[in-house]
């Protein structure tokens, strides 16, 4: 049961930091950490085992370095490049392709869509919740992607297999 809302807590994060990012184009430190940082009581209470534990620390560890990589290259915005190591961290290392692919094919169709909603929909006619995303010149909310990839691969996790998705 402990679990099952530990699992439930991190899928809404990361829904919720979708809507924000949509709504504000920012993706909050506050709301990265709360991601991150939940592992570790998730993780002592489903107690996978010093090996597993391990395996998700490294790879959200190696998602953090090649995200600050990408972040000084302009690839991602900061909030970006500060959720896709958290999500790796509850995803590990048995989802590291299958979110990579989920996350660029939902990237690419979400900047598809907004390239083509800016063009015919003028920004003043846009619902508030995307007006700034509707704005010519500002990015596309790439958390929108990351948290598609992270709910698409949960069932990889067995952090969150209880979810049972």
């Amino acid at each position: 049961m402990v679990e099952f809302l530990f699992a439930f807590v991190f899928v809404a994060l990361c829904v919720y930091a979708a809507l924000k990012d949509l709504e504000t184009l920012t993706i909050t430190n506050g709301l990265n950490a709360a991601i991150a940082f939940l592992f570790i009581p998730a993780v002592i209470v489903a107690a996978p085992g010093w090996g597993l534990t391990g395996a998700h620390l490294a790879t959200g560890m190696v998602a953090f370095v090649i995200s600050v990589f990408l972040f000084v290259f302009g690839v991602f915005g900061g909030g970006d490049a500060k959720m896709i190591p958290g999500v790796m961290l509850w995803l590990g290392p048995a989802a590291v392709m299958p979110f990579l692919m989920v996350m660029a094919v939902a990237g690419g169709v979400l900047a598809l869509f907004v390239i083509l909603a800016r063009r015919l929909v003028p920004a003043t006619a846009a619902p508030g919740f995307a007006h700034e995303t509707m704005q010519a010149g500002n990015g596309v909310p790439y958390g929108v992607a990351i948290a598609a990839g992270a709910i698409w691969c949960a069932p990889l996790s067995p952090l969150l297999q209880p979810l049972g998705i």
